[in-house]
């Protein structure tokens, strides 16, 4: 039976030195391929792969490999372009959880990558399929084969046997694995926008004759930025573009470009792409709008097919200030000043109005790039670029969709760590997704998701674009303060209250300056100067004495900021570069200044950067708002860089494989998903050793009087709850009564229910009543886009009302326990409130590790709810529980893949 290659699933990647692969289930019509892969392999690399320097071995592999799906064997190849590059395959013997795997690569693609790519892949597809740890036997002068099992990052022993070396590859991926699949994702995705970012020739296809055309402005753009590399125009209509030689097509160029830019019609930009990928240009933007799903699709296949970096289509163009590349592909009416601050945007009139805030602040750009509708380069790939190359040290982002949130926030985190990451939470008031019936759902609102991935990868994120560039402004000139505390200095008494009172709303403090401060401010300045804080200098005062105030308070180490607020005055008159340049002059030997910024009230501008001497520049605000917001958001940073970056929890005593089974069994049972029941709740929790409420199940009213016997203590009453697949909600429905005693009470009570409920209710869950506590929410809720979000706040009825939660992605590091559990503003109930003792914050601490176990471990978990959780000192107590599971696969997000 034909079983041909089309009918499998393709995923591209990209090698070490950039370029693009597919990667496939073998199929039949692989075997000529295969078998030529053998053919042209040299004689050493036989006998290394056969141990024998035979070809029939090679007809052998090439039968065995490309033979139908059979249990326990799979085969991947590597495709470029046409032609097969590489094969690996696993077969399982005797144990299905270890497998002998194989692997052969095209002697002239040896070192490019192409063997640990297939490698990934395989143990991917093996851990799918319950397989523990791989196999090979390899000669001991193999050497490399032994690099590549050594540089794959997963634990591999060895075993020898005369000549040759048994390896044992555990297929257990851990911080190492994924650290090394980030070093060699970030070097291939860093060589593959080469000829996107620094190309050494471009070709602008669709470059008309008539003006206003777009493909004639982004040539212009070229080339009145001087551009480097060679420039072409493509146009069968035109000899020459605005002096630029122009080709029929770009098959007739005399060398393939590195770069195309495409403004064609969207009816001939996925024929044009094929064009480009035959003629071997490097990479394609597409400014082109307009195109409808199958032409997207169409692109997309032509660029992979072709190995080409794809930016857009739909966007405004790309660009690189370097000097040695001075690339403008843009539409845009004024080219990018050169300089630092890396740009990426998915709206080109947000892109237009980015450049044009940092030109007027006088912030240069390393490299700037329109993603249009994102079907392939992405803001992942540019903060990896921007990492690497050497001149962006800060990074401005407006996003619109996610299209790996997991790999985008581990990728942010580590680059955080390097440079500021800006961004606008855009789209907060988009209606939220349709949430299921649970408070957690209800409460996973799509900003909190948004929120969660910004705060744990240490993006700062702003309302606006105008607090964009606010905070750029400030984080681009001064040093980060160590704390919230603010020194406010005003000329202006009315002025000083205006910028506290803007503090006081960014979350910022005021102080209240040491004693021995204030009587040193007080001998600088006018006699009817107040020197506490907000400190009222007077318009009377002159700069000298202004500046040296500024100075002083600087030095103390009473603050962490200074906030200067100046209205003009006969004399202050030198207000603007002259002052602020007198007023932050750095000390020659003390210590580091904390940042100073400024506020002009007679300032037009909402924020620009005034010189300040020495090459230095000052914030300066129209209004305190925007200052202390801007001084909010370094104060955080400042806060996310000096806290650890934390590991992922692993508790104890976790049965991944029987809660796999719980799941497995309910689905099969509702292949439609649904709400568990009380018992198969009580299982998946018992898996991870989430603690709950004594408990028992009765279907009977005698049941629910026996049950009700064996858990009440001495002088406590019980519980009664309703359970059936339609009750999520028991208060509700008035299916919880409590505090009941005795026989004649507890028969009294399910009569009750019964009547109620009716066939909602299946049977009752007694539980003895719980001891008096804080009662809080833990959850999770898988996000279609994000993934797992762990939620964790105020619990019990009032969850909904009060709506005290915070939120964060799993899987949780330590550090993000830690601030789940201190976000909230109930958190003060947690600690010791007014005289009360503290909960067990420990054990709060391993429910939110169990529960983020639990979500990485299941994609089927759509939600989870503990609500309420009883917290007291001596423990914490799972109440009452619900879960939700639905059909879904789990999906990699660190297996390296091109969308």
């Amino acid at each position: 039976m034909a079983h041909p290659a089309s009918r499998t699933r393709e995923v591209c990647a990209l090698l070490a030195d950039g370029s693009t692969v597919r990667l496939r289930e073998a199929c039949p019509d692989d075997r000529g391929q295969v078998l030529r892969l053998y053919e042209e392999m040299s004689a050493d690399n036989l006998r290394s792969r056969f141990f024998a320097a035979s070809r029939r071995s090679g007809q052998q592999a090439a039968d065995r490999l490309c033979a139908p799906p059979r249990p326990g064997h799979r085969t991947l190849v590597a495709l470029r372009g046409d032609r097969l590059i590489g094969v690996a395959e696993y077969e399982t013997v005797d144990d299905p959880a270890s497998a002998e795997i194989a692997l052969a690569v095209a002697d002239d693609l040896h070192h490019r990558g192409v063997g640990t790519l297939l490698l990934e892949h395989l143990v991917h597809t093996a851990r799918e399929n319950g397989i523990a740890t791989f196999t090979a036997d390899v000669l001991a002068d193999n050497h490399l084969i032994h690099q590549v099992f050594a540089d794959l990052g997963l634990r591999v022993t060895r075993q020898y046997e005369g000549p040759t070396v048994r390896g044992i590859i555990r297929l257990a991926p851990d911080e190492r694995y994924l650290s090394a699949v980030d070093l060699r994702g970030r070097t291939a995705d860093t060589a593959s926008m080469q000829p996107l970012l620094c190309p050494r020739s471009i070709a602008v296809i669709g470059a008309g004759t008539r003006p206003g055309s777009v493909g004639r402005a982004i040539l212009h753009n070229l080339r009145e930025a001087h551009f480097a590399g060679r420039l072409y125009a493509v146009n069968p209509h035109a000899h020459a573009v605005l002096r630029i030689p122009a080709y029929p097509s770009v098959t007739d160029l005399p060398q393939p470009p590195d770069l195309a830019v495409l403004a064609v019609p969207a009816a001939v930009v996925p024929e044009t792409a094929v064009r480009c990928g035959r003629a071997g240009v490097g990479a394609l933007v597409v400014v082109t709008s307009g195109l409808d799903a199958a032409a997207e699709a169409e692109l997309t296949a032509a660029c992979r097919h072709g190995g080409m970096r794809l930016v857009g289509p739909n966007c405004l163009g790309i660009a690189n200030t370097e000097a040695s590349i001075r690339m403008d592909a843009t539409f845009a009416v004024a080219t990018p000043l050169p300089g630092t601050a890396g740009v990426a945007v998915q709206s080109g009139g947000v892109g237009i109005a980015l450049l044009e805030g940092l030109a007027h602040l006088g912030i240069g750009v390393s490299s700037f790039v329109s993603l249009g509708d994102k079907r392939d380069v992405s803001s992942n790939d540019l903060l990896q670029w921007w990492e690497c190359d050497g001149r962006t040290d800060l990074a401005l982002l407006h996003l619109e969709s996610f299209g790996n949130p997991r790999a985008f926030s581990r990728t942010a985190r580590r680059v955080a760590r390097r440079m500021p990451l800006l961004t606008v939470d855009a789209g907060r008031s988009a209606a939220g997704r349709r949430a299921a019936a649970s408070h957690t759902a209800a409460a996973a609102t799509p900003t909190m998701t948004r929120r969660a991935l910004f705060a744990q990868a240490g993006i700062t994120a702003t309302r606006t674009l105008g607090e964009l560039l606010d905070c750029a402004a400030l984080l681009h000139s001064q040093p980060l303060p160590a704390g919230g505390r603010v020194a406010v200095v005003s000329n202006a008494g009315g002025a000083g209250v205006l910028a506290a009172d803007a503090c006081a709303d960014a979350g910022l403090t005021v102080p209240e300056l040491p004693q021995d401060l204030v009587a040193e401010l007080g001998a600088l300045l006018p006699a009817a100067a107040g020197a506490a804080n907000p400190v009222d200098t007077t318009p009377a005062v002159r700069v000298p004495a202004l500046s040296d105030c500024v100075d002083r308070i600087a030095r103390s180490g009473a603050v962490d900021a200074v906030l200067v607020a100046l209205v003009p005055t006969a004399l202050t008159s030198a207000v603007g570069a002259d002052l602020v340049a007198a007023l932050t002059t750095p000390a020659p030997d003390g210590p580091v200044r904390p940042p100073v910024v400024a506020v002009l009230l007679d300032q037009m501008d909402r924020v620009r950067l005034l010189a300040a001497g020495e090459g230095r520049t000052v914030p300066s605000y129209g209004e305190p708002q925007s200052a202390a917001r801007a001084l909010c958001h370094a104060v955080e940073r400042a806060r996310w860089l000096a806290r650890p970056p934390g590991g992922i929890v692993e508790p104890a005593g976790v049965d991944a494989p029987g809660a796999r089974a719980v799941a497995e069994a309910f689905l099969a049972r509702v292949p439609a998903g649904g709400w568990l029941d009380a018992r198969e709740t009580d299982r998946l929790f018992a898996c991870y050793g989430i603690p709950r409420a004594r408990q028992a199940y009765a279907g009977t009213e005698q049941e629910a009087v026996d049950a009700a016997a064996r858990l009440a203590s001495h002088d406590g009453g019980v519980v009664l709850k309703a359970a059936g697949p339609a009750l999520v909600h028991k208060s509700e429905r008035g299916g919880v009564l409590l505090d009941l005693h005795g026989e004649q009470q507890i028969r009294a009570a399910h009569r009750e229910l019964t009547a109620r409920l009716g066939t909602a209710m299946s049977e009752v869950l007694v539980q003895p009543m719980a001891a008096h506590g804080t009662e809080l929410l833990a959850g999770v809720v898988q996000d279609e886009v994000f993934g797992a979000l762990v939620l964790f706040g105020l619990g019990g009825t009032a969850s909904d009302v009060l709506a005290d939660h915070a939120a964060r992605l799993a899987p949780l590091t330590d550090t993000d326990i830690h601030e789940l559990l201190t976000a909230p503003r109930c958190t003060p109930l947690l600690f010791g409130y007014r005289g009360g003792l503290p909960v067990d914050v420990h054990g709060l601490e391993d429910l939110l590790a169990r529960l983020s176990r639990m979500a990485d471990d299941l994609p089927e978990l759509a939600e989870a709810e503990c609500n309420p959780v009883i917290a007291r000192p001596d423990g914490i107590t799972v109440v009452d529980a619900r879960v939700r599971l639905l059909p879904r696969r789990g999906r990699d997000p660190y297996l390296r893949r091109l969308p």
